[in-house]
C-alpha cells in the first residue's frame, strides 16, 4: 500500500481562482474532477502515442462507476473517496473497477480513510491512500499484516477463490 502525503504529490488538480476550470489543458499528471475528464476525454492522447500524457479522475462515492468503464484504458489514477469512515460505497467502486473492468492503474482512498479500514482497502482493490491527518501512517502499516490471505474465507479482487476451494 502507497500511503500518499498530499505535500508530496506529483498528480495536481486543475483549477482557477474560481474552482475547477471547465475545459483544462492536457498536462502531465492532471488530477480532473469527472465533469472535467467528460470535457477533455475525446481528444485525450490514448497510451501508447507520443502525446499520452498520464492523467488521473476524482469520482465521489455516489457515483455510478460504470460511468467510467469506457475510459479505463486511457486513466492512470482514479481517487475514490469516503466522506464519512461508515460509508463503504468507494470499497465497491475499487472492487468493480479492478474485478471487472481490469483497471491496472492507481486506485487512491481519500476522505474519511482510517487505519480500521486497511485490510479491507487492500482486498477490494485499492493500493494507495491519503489518511485523516490524525491517523498513524505506522499503525496503518501494522494493519495491513493483521490478516493473511488464508485468513479469510471469501476471495477479493487478488485471491478470488475462497479459502475452502484453495483448499481442495
Amino acid at each position: 500500500m502507497k500511503f500518499v502525503d498530499i505535500h508530496h504529490d506529483q498528480w495536481h488538480t486543475v483549477g482557477g481562482e474560481d474552482g475547477p476550470v471547465s475545459h483544462p489543458p492536457i498536462k502531465s499528471y492532471s488530477l480532473l474532477t469527472l465533469a472535467q475528464w467528460h470535457a477533455v476525454r475525446e481528444q485525450w492522447p490514448a497510451p501508447g502515442t507520443p502525446d499520452h500524457k498520464p492523467v488521473g479522475v476524482i469520482v465521489s462515492n455516489d457515483t455510478d462507476i460504470e460511468t467510467l468503464e469506457a475510459d479505463v484504458p486511457k486513466l492512470s489514477l482514479v481517487v475514490l473517496n469516503f466522506p464519512k469512515w461508515v460509508d463503504g460505497r468507494a470499497y465497491t467502486q475499487a472492487h468493480i473497477l479492478r474485478s471487472r473492468y481490469r483497471f491496472q492503474g492507481e486506485i487512491r482512498a481519500t476522505g474519511e480513510v482510517l487505519v480500521d479500514m486497511m485490510p479491507l482497502l487492500k482486498r477490494t482493490g485499492f493500493d494507495a491512500v491519503v489518511l485523516r491527518a490524525d491517523q498513524d501512517r505506522v499503525a496503518a502499516e501494522r494493519a495491513l499484516g493483521f490478516f493473511t490471505a488464508r485468513g479469510h474465507y471469501q476471495g477479493d479482487v487478488q485471491v478470488t477463490k475462497p479459502v475452502f476451494a484453495r483448499s481442495v
